[in-house]
């Protein structure tokens, strides 16, 4: 049975700081790419020491969310489920819907939410209503295209990259219209603003009152942390007294938020607590599981050439080698070969190869392209596009790390737009 609002604004700690003490909330990293680069984010993994949207100890594919939450709820129950990262979950739709399935399928009663940048949100609002997602935060920094646009370096949108004020258009138009739409479902919605200086400080109290005219139910005003290598990394963070004066401007619109912890896109437990060493281990433990953890899957797909470096590209690949662990010595061994289907034949082959690797929980290729990851995905097959030592990528995969440390540069967050989707 669906909350009353009002129950839904108790017990959300991120919406009621009377909910903080004791309602616990738990981040599920599913949504590695983003859609924006904005001018203050610097993304990293495996940083454990900072409490920051972007950054996460591992990243999970759906099954191994459900795995992870299924082992959190052994230690203690977790009001609130949540996507928020690292990338942004609307970037990531299919993973962010199939995990959220999963969640409402399993656990029928937690409170389910998700923090976005709205960009691409709109296509999905309707079923988010139906698997009753209670709670949505989008971040908006500027309802004036000009200084929206200021606030981010590019933003991709329908397979197009934007920059300055056509980048802030696209922005105003799309978060706009998400704000609306999901206050006419009966979603709570709440809007961060992060306060750049000298770039959209000015104008945070109009985007106060748009949004509150809207019907958001709060708004949080943060203060921009300047992060190395961003466009902002040399302005001055906003003073604590600075904050407040602003925060009394703009509670004329709307409530404002006065409790937030920059949560990470792992972030587990109350509000006020840090990570603790046992949930890092079970989000660890859940990325080193097959894609789909509940199915037995005993091997590692390799494209290799030689049989000592991941240096092969899938479709160049005529056979793959196959490892698997051994669970006395949890050392790799090699178990065979697989010949793989003749180049060409479109889908099909794609399919085919899927099939041959339906029992293997992961694939690690120097490149691969959509499409046949695509697949391999939709079979369960986790897919590495990485490069170096066989051996280190799978004692790797045991540990449970990410295996970011290995992978190929096609692109970055800090060029031209092209390498985060």
């Amino acid at each position: 049975m669906k909350k009353s609002i009002e129950e839904q604004l108790k017990n959300h700690p991120c919406f009621n700081a009377g909910a903080c003490s004791d309602h616990a909330r738990i981040h599920l990293p599913v949504a590695p790419k983003c859609n924006v680069q904005c001018g203050f984010c610097n993304r990293k993994y495996d940083c454990v020491n900072e409490s920051r949207p972007g950054v996460t100890s591992s990243v999970l594919t759906p099954g191994q969310a459900k795995y992870y939450l299924d082992q959190a709820m052994d230690k203690r129950y977790f009001d609130v489920v949540g996507i928020a990262g690292p990338g942004d979950p609307f970037a990531n739709p299919e993973e962010t819907m199939e995990t959220l399935r999963l969640i409402r399928e399993n656990y029928p009663k937690v409170m389910l939410c998700v923090a976005t940048n709205g960009v691409n949100i709109g296509p999905y609002i309707d079923e988010l209503a139906e698997l009753e997602v209670s709670h949505v935060t989008l971040t908006i920094n500027g309802v004036d295209p000009e200084v929206a646009g200021n606030c981010y370096r590019w933003i991709r949108h329908n397979k197009r990259v934007y920059r300055g004020k056509a980048a802030g258009e696209v922005l105003v138009r799309e978060q706009l219209a998400a704000v609306k739409r999901l206050v006419e479902k009966g979603i709570l919605v709440k809007i961060n603003s992060v306060v750049i200086p000298g770039v959209n400080d000015f104008h945070i109290p109009e985007v106060a009152k748009t949004v509150g005219e809207l019907g958001v139910v709060t708004h949080n005003c943060l203060g921009l942390i300047p992060v190395e290598g961003t466009d902002f990394e040399d302005l001055e963070e906003p003073d604590i007294v600075q904050i407040a004066a602003l925060r009394k401007e703009c509670e004329q619109y709307v409530p404002q938020m006065g409790h937030c912890r920059r949560c990470r896109a792992d972030a587990a437990g109350l509000l006020e607590e840090a990570m603790s060493e046992g949930t890092t281990a079970l989000l660890k433990d859940a990325a080193s599981k097959p894609a789909n953890p509940d199915e037995y899957r005993p091997y590692i797909a390799v494209a290799t050439m030689e049989g000592m470096l991941i240096n092969q590209h899938l479709g160049h690949s005529k056979t793959l080698c196959i490892y698997k662990e051994n669970e006395k010595t949890r050392t790799w061994e090699y178990l065979e070969e697989r010949i793989m289907p003749p180049a060409g034949g479109g889908d099909e082959r794609w399919e085919r190869i899927a099939e041959t690797l339906k029992d293997c929980s992961a694939l690690l290729t120097s490149g691969i392209g959509g499409k046949p990851e695509q697949y391999l995905n939709k079979k369960g097959v986790k897919v590495y596009q990485i490069e170096g030592m066989i051996s280190s990528a799978l004692d790797g995969i045991s540990r449970g790390e990410d295996l970011r440390h290995m992978a190929i540069r096609t692109g970055s967050c800090s060029g031209t737009g092209e390498g985060c989707a």
